[in-house]
């Protein structure tokens, strides 16, 4: 499987980028967790296709409930 690198949009971590896995469909998990200092300040990123080269962002949601 191969691995790709996807923008970080909105939250603590905008801007910043995550490596994730592929499916065997050739597509990216659905979220990403992102941890702060702890678990408390963990955050959650969801997947969202664009009209970009790179096919998808991570879009920040809040906090992990």
């Amino acid at each position: 499987m191969a691995n790709v690198e996807i923008l970080l949009v909105g939250g603590p971590d905008d801007g910043n980028s995550v490596v994730v896995e592929l499916d065997p469909s050739g597509r990216p998990p659905l979220t990403v967790h992102q941890q702060g200092d702890g678990l408390a300040d963990a955050t959650v990123y969801e997947i969202e296709t664009t009209v970009e080269p790179e096919g998808w962002i991570y879009r920040w949601r809040g906090p992990v409930p």
